[in-house]
């Protein structure tokens, strides 16, 4: 008997770390640009999808503000290396992302997540994934609007065209920090507060490197009829070929890559990069591609 009573919570805490082991890791996501985080038709229903699809599994959908409307604003507005901090902050007062999250970034909220990845290593990313993330730069023309901020876009473009790389614009136009102007690849390493930092375009950051190559994977997906990010293979972090804007360069043929300033060359040949391409404009995906494409990392 005296065995027996020994044993029986031995067996109950197998059952719990069985169980725990067994439960889907959190889930952090990042919206695009004039969007918001519980949007129903967007961020919303990516959460209940997942929710629906992972049961138990918790969703974290990051929101920059205090209410809904502050968090649209701030998609266009507000400092991104302000944004990523606050986000940092977040993630770090979270108990329930201690053990570690996957992080899903739409559009701009890809680039964003990595440079949580880069920045904060505590508590630990475990996967990446951007969906339709600009890594190397974009919206070089700012060649369509999203959702009804038509009136905020056609300001934008009148200020990213008077100065994109000018203080007081890269410090207020969340765009402009990550506005890649192939034509002028000076002024953009030397002026860009934000994607030039994360991309080490003016030196290496090792811990930058350390900590995006401990992901486990880094998925990336590109759309392959996309008409807003321009190029669309920034998505892939490829871009221009330096100094035009009509011949493309994938990933492996930038001096990014070939240098691996950030430890891509080394993550790629690991098995660690994942590119997927689908078909459709800019975050336009069906449920069932996303089921059956982009759950299975998350589960």
């Amino acid at each position: 008997m005296a065995a027996l009573r020994v044993a029986v919570p031995v067996l109950e805490l197998l059952g719990l770390f069985l169980g725990s082991a067994a439960a889907a890791a959190p889930l952090v996501i990042w919206h695009g640009m004039g969007d918001s985080c519980c949007n129903p038709v967007s961020m919303g229903y990516i959460q209940k999808l997942v929710e629906k699809k992972i049961p138990g599994i918790y969703v974290l959908s990051l929101k920059i503000g205090s209410n809904l409307i502050q968090d649209m604003e701030n998609s266009f507005f507000m400092n991104v290396n302000d944004q990523v901090r606050e986000v940092c902050s977040q993630l770090a007062m979270d108990p329930q992302l201690k053990g570690g999250y996957n992080a899903m970034g739409f559009s701009q909220g890809g680039q964003f997540l990595r440079a949580v990845a880069q920045r904060c290593p505590s508590p630990p990313m475990l996967n990446l994934i951007s969906i339709g993330g600009q890594h190397q730069g974009s919206v070089y023309g700012f060649p369509r609007c999203p959702g009804e901020s038509s009136h905020i876009c056609d300001w934008i473009r009148k200020t990213l065209d008077l100065g994109a790389y000018t203080q007081a614009v890269q410090e207020h136009l969340v765009q402009a920090e990550y506005w890649h102007d192939p034509l002028k690849e000076e002024d953009y390493r030397k002026n860009s507060i934000f994607l030039a930092d994360i991309n080490q375009e003016r030196g290496i950051n090792e811990t930058y490197k350390k900590n995006l190559m401990a992901l486990k994977k880094f998925v990336m997906v590109k759309f392959l009829n996309d008409t807003m990010v321009d190029p669309p293979i920034s998505e892939w972090f490829g871009f221009y070929k330096s100094g035009q804007a009509k011949e493309t360069i994938p990933l492996q043929e930038t001096s990014l890559y070939t240098e691996d300033r950030l430890g891509l060359q080394e993550m790629d040949k690991a098995g660690k990069l994942v590119f997927l391409g689908v078909q459709g404009d800019h975050l336009h995906f069906s449920k069932e591609w996303f089921d059956t494409t982009i759950l299975p990392f998350l589960q």
